[in-house]
């Protein structure tokens, strides 16, 4: 869910997923992973941060 998320807003803003990783600082196919496993908060924060929205945005309550 996390991953799909972040896809459309990088999708939304023309943006790469590897050239979030890049700019994030994270390594290749980071993000990609995350459709087989979950994120840390500390990463999830950082997606959140670069695109302006809240962590809560990513996270299932």
């Amino acid at each position: 869910m996390v991953y799909e998320k972040i896809e459309k807003l990088a999708e939304e803003r023309g943006i790469q997923i590897r050239t979030l990783e890049k700019q994030l600082g994270f390594g290749n196919k980071t993000i990609k992973g995350w459709k087989k496993s979950s994120p840390s908060l500390e990463n999830i924060a950082k997606v959140a941060k670069f695109f302006g929205v809240t962590v809560d945005y990513f996270v299932e309550r």
